[in-house]
């Protein structure tokens, strides 16, 4: 009989929460509500930040503007990072059932990217671009930050579902191509965390060696990771990551995680000290950990470490605001102090994800006014509010992760049903045993182990 793995457990966790998506669709949203906000946001979005690059002549390239500059002569200005990027990708290809051009925006940023390519891993981005007056061209070397190579991959997985890769992109090889480059690049084999960027490959015993990034903790793209590529490296990134998460919470209890985290040297992580790579508030919960109420939150529904971490986040700044969000800081110490006196829309937008699983629905709705009705505000923070207004109207997807072969009847009964995935189900929660040749029908994704993965493709089968 074949056995659940040691991370089958937290795993199946994460792939339940991923299939239970709302499906996108196309219906006319009411006024007033989360898919209302989203849509009307977007345009005001895309009018602002999706820039065509004005020196390619033979092919159109989209870019996120993320600079508040132009070039006027003199230096070059930087314009846009793949991180940026990235998040232009998802948010484009999440916005294909209502507006007609996100195809043509999505390709030409597909373009860009290809135009941008790493100079050590040859399927990454480079992480900057700067406007000279004749080019856009790399800013002070062209290696790549891991967070916008992984919404690339992300959003790119996610065009093969929405349209397809039989047309002159190939989304999908181009997709599992930059998963093995950040897997061979970005991704510390001794430890298993995401490392910083490809600029670290090769750098054992550096001061940057085994160090991560808290912003680069999209859970819910790990499982997914996994199922697309059948590497269960990937779920080590996923465990290693869950333990971060959960000894930080444990360590705090406020769910509040630092900018970078630094191996402890007993096992362990720590909060990075000040100045480690960009600020003082290195090992504080500062622009770059802004994000993980929203990256961390998007897998909380059941993975139970990304919960806790909400949890703890939501009972922290429902207190610490007194329940008003515009109370919301630019900046916290690990136990929970500010260290800013003024609001940033960066920080507040992702706790409207986080609070999708508060019981407090004066404070949900209070929340989600705030960051609606927030006004006008720079790259970063309406960005961020775009993609954190896509996850709490339920449009966030997940890409197509099944074996060419299926198989699926787990009860042998004949035809594939909600019965095998109750069996399965039940099976994985070690209330039921299966035969071989259940198992074989099981095993989806023929890798000779039934676990959360065959679950999550049992459920993508039987919606059709």
């Amino acid at each position: 009989m074949k056995k659940m793995t040691k991370y089958s457990a937290v795993l199946l966790s994460a792939v339940l929460a991923l299939t239970g998506t709302v499906p996108f669709s196309a219906a006319a949203a009411e006024s007033d509500s989360p898919v209302a906000d989203m849509t009307a946001f977007y345009q005001n979005w895309k009018n602002r930040y999706v820039r065509q690059d004005p020196y390619t002549a033979d092919e159109t390239r989209y870019y996120v503007y993320y600079s508040e500059d132009t070039y006027t002569g003199g230096d070059p200005v930087p314009v846009t990072v793949s991180e940026a990027h990235g998040y232009g990708m998802l948010i484009t290809v999440s916005m294909a059932d209502y507006d007609s051009e996100a195809k043509d925006l999505f390709d030409g940023m597909v373009r860009y990217y290809l135009a941008h390519p790493s100079e050590i891993g040859p399927h990454l981005m480079a992480w900057q671009q700067s406007d000279n007056g004749s080019t856009l061209t790399e800013t002070d070397g062209a290696d790549s930050a891991t967070d916008g190579d992984m919404d690339i991959a992300y959003a790119l997985l996610l065009a093969d579902k929405v349209w397809g890769s039989s047309g002159s992109l190939n989304y999908r090889a181009m997709g599992e191509a930059v998963l093995e480059d950040i897997m061979t690049y970005e991704v510390n084999q001794t430890t298993w965390t995401l490392s910083l960027g490809d600029w670290t490959y090769g750098e054992s015993g550096s001061k940057y060696d085994g160090a991560t990034r808290a912003s680069d903790f999209i859970l819910q793209y790990l499982p997914v990771f996994a199922a697309v590529t059948g590497d269960d490296r990937w779920t080590k990134v996923y465990d290693s990551t869950n333990a971060i998460i959960t000894d930080m919470v444990d360590t705090y209890g406020t769910g509040l995680l630092p900018d970078f985290l630094i191996p402890d040297g007993n096992g362990g992580y720590q909060p990075a000290p000040e100045n480690y790579l960009e600020d003082v508030t290195d090992g504080q919960y500062g622009y770059n950990s802004c994000r993980v109420p929203w990256r961390v939150g998007m897998d909380a529904e059941n993975n139970p470490a990304a919960r806790k971490c909400i949890d703890a986040l939501n009972q922290f700044i429902q207190k610490q605001t007194g329940g008003d969000p515009w109370e919301i800081k630019a900046g916290y110490t690990l136990d929970g102090k500010s260290t800013a006196d003024y609001d940033d829309l960066c920080f507040t937008a992702p706790f409207l994800v986080a609070a999708k699983y508060s019981d407090n629905s004066t404070w949900t709705e209070e929340l989600r006014d705030c960051v609606v009705n927030y006004g006008d505000d720079t790259y970063f923070g309406d960005t961020i509010k775009m993609l954190c207004l896509i996850v709490y109207a339920d449009q966030w997807q997940v890409p197509d992760t099944g074996a060419d072969t299926l198989r699926g009847d787990v009860n042998l009964d004949g035809s594939v049903t909600m019965g095998d995935m109750v069996l399965l189900l039940r099976y994985l929660l070690h209330q039921e045993s299966l035969t071989q040749e259940q198992a074989a029908q099981a095993d989806l994704h023929a890798d000779n182990t039934v676990n959360g993965l065959d679950l999550c493709r049992l459920r993508q089968i039987l919606k059709g």
